[in-house]
């Protein structure tokens, strides 16, 4: 029963976002599936890049602003939990479990001055690269830089 009306939703959410809503869902099955192949294989793996999803309310500047967002759907948020609950580690979130951290800001309303961000851009981590995660950082002030992007770079450090 939990499936169909899993499907339900996701028909709904697709009729009131468009099909653009509906490709980032099945992009995030088949990276889903990617992934559980990827463990399989029980080596060091990294699924790192801009997932366009914040996965929590620490990951977005004012919550309550982004609730009918795609990058915040309740929908794009499991999805990306399911892949966490598969093994993966969130590097980021790991490492600090209760800040506010972001890596995107948007360019207009003074967003990057006033620290209204977004956390979108991820590192996954296998269980065999986890186990030697040290740091997981954000360089906010290269995104402060003249002509910079609105992503900062987000890397880690393994031991």
């Amino acid at each position: 029963m939990a499936s169909l009306s899993a499907v339900f939703i996701c028909r709904m959410a697709t009729r009131l976002l468009g099909t653009k809503f509906d490709y980032k869902l099945r992009w995030f099955e088949r990276l889903h599936d990617y992934a559980a192949e990827l463990l399989e294989l029980d080596i060091p793996v990294a699924l790192v890049g801009d997932f366009n999803v914040m996965p929590t309310d620490l990951d977005v500047y004012k919550p309550e602003r982004w609730r009918d967002d795609a990058l915040f759907r309740p929908e794009v948020k499991a999805a990306f939990a399911a892949l966490v609950e598969q093994g993966w580690t969130d590097a980021v979130r790991h490492l600090h479990p209760d800040e506010r951290i972001y890596t995107f800001w948007k360019y207009f309303r003074n967003a990057f001055a006033r620290d209204a961000g977004l956390r979108i851009d991820h590192f996954l981590l296998s269980p065999a690269l986890a186990d030697n995660l040290k740091q997981a950082k954000v360089d906010k002030s290269v995104r402060g830089w003249d002509h910079t992007s609105d992503h900062a770079p987000v890397w880690i450090e393994l031991l």
